[in-house]
């Protein structure tokens, strides 16, 4: 079989045909118009083997049968037009396919590099529009504009949208700037490194210097495999985050209410009981174990005052009645449990 027989054939198993059901076209190529039994010895299968395959072929559109001929005979249709017969029902498929179909990022894991600044900024656009639930952003000043309605959205469908802007020129004329755009607001009078991470899912690191001109060498790197966006996310929150000054935070969500994304439901936390709020809550845990009582704690960095007591710890204490325990994070490992889902209450009196 030569190459191209055999790239030939690859092809028309694209498009579900079997060996015996090529074997039995070729043949019939061959020879125009035969019988059964002569198309059988060319394709070296049984005659009855050759009724099946030739109704399958007839349906696929490639072959016709005289059965007012006899004995019964069949030939190959003219190739060009077997071939724009199904070009017609692929055209013809593709508005209905086109309909049905989700497009969303690949799940497998992938790294990427990033040189342009074009790239950079398709790649934080789309992360940030797709992102459902969470977006930690660190951008040069002179990018904002270039993000600012995707974030803006982000915000509004319920993300938590932590933006983190450097080579700030007024730090204290920022909150009227930006508030619009972002759960929380930090800002940086000096460079800060070009980070960004959505859903846990996919993730952006590198120089900010791939937005001051059209290529950059050394480039930005982006992931979607889960221990490097976590990588990334443990970047973000523990060397950059703590450092900027805090410019605006935004109000909390009205309890009582559920959170699915626990920094969501901490932060929540967070903004009521620094307004005096005493709250109880619910827990579903990883265990499936329900964890219900008081809010005692709430550890976190993500607003001022930072009230956690180790770097990127994030968690609830709660008083169950008759113990405290620690609630963190699906992935966490040193509090007692990893909440999954979180819905808080103010406490009646």
């Amino acid at each position: 079989m030569d190459s191209d027989d055999a790239a030939l054939r690859e092809q028309l198993r694209v498009f579900g045909l079997s060996d015996n059901e090529i074997n039995t076209y070729f043949a019939l190529l061959e020879l125009g118009e035969a019988t059964t039994s002569a198309v059988a010895d060319e394709a070296g299968v049984t005659q009855r083997s050759v009724y099946n395959i030739v109704e399958r072929l007839e349906a696929r559109g490639l072959v016709r049968v005289n059965d007012h001929a006899s004995p019964t005979t069949i030939r190959a249709l003219p190739p060009r037009e077997a071939m724009a017969d199904i070009s017609e029902r692929i055209d013809a498929m593709t508005p209905e396919l086109e309909e049905r179909f989700t497009e969303t990022r690949p799940r497998t894991s992938e790294i990427e590099m990033a040189k342009s600044r074009r790239k950079a900024l398709k790649n934080l656009r789309e992360d940030i529009e797709s992102a459902e639930s969470e977006v930690l952003v660190s951008v040069p000043a002179d990018v904002v504009p270039e993000i600012g309605e995707a974030l803006r959205a982000a915000r509004e469908r319920g993300a938590l949208v932590l933006l983190l802007v450097g080579e700030v020129a007024d730090v204290g004329g920022a909150a009227d700037r930006y508030a619009d755009l972002a759960t929380a607001v930090r800002c940086w009078g000096g460079e800060m490194a070009f980070a960004y991470a959505a859903d846990d899912e996919r993730a952006m690191i590198g120089s900010p210097e791939v937005f001051d001109g059209a290529y950059f060498e050394e480039g930005v790197v982006w992931v979607s495999e889960w221990g490097l966006t976590g990588a990334v996310i443990a970047t973000f929150l523990g060397a950059y985050w703590p450092f900027p000054r805090e410019v605006h935070v935004a109000d909390p969500v009205e309890l009582p209410a559920t959170f699915e994304w626990f920094r969501r439901a901490t932060f929540a936390a967070a903004r009521h009981r620094e307004a005096g709020a005493e709250l109880r809550a619910a827990i579903e845990t990883e265990s499936g174990e329900r964890i219900e009582g008081r809010v005692r704690e709430v550890r976190q960095a993500l607003v001022d005052p930072v009230t956690n007591e180790f770097t990127l710890e994030n968690s609830l204490v709660v008083d169950t009645g008759e113990r405290s325990v620690s609630v963190g994070a699906p992935g966490g490992y040193l509090e007692d449990y990893r909440g999954t889902s979180v819905r808080l209450r103010p406490v009646e009196d």
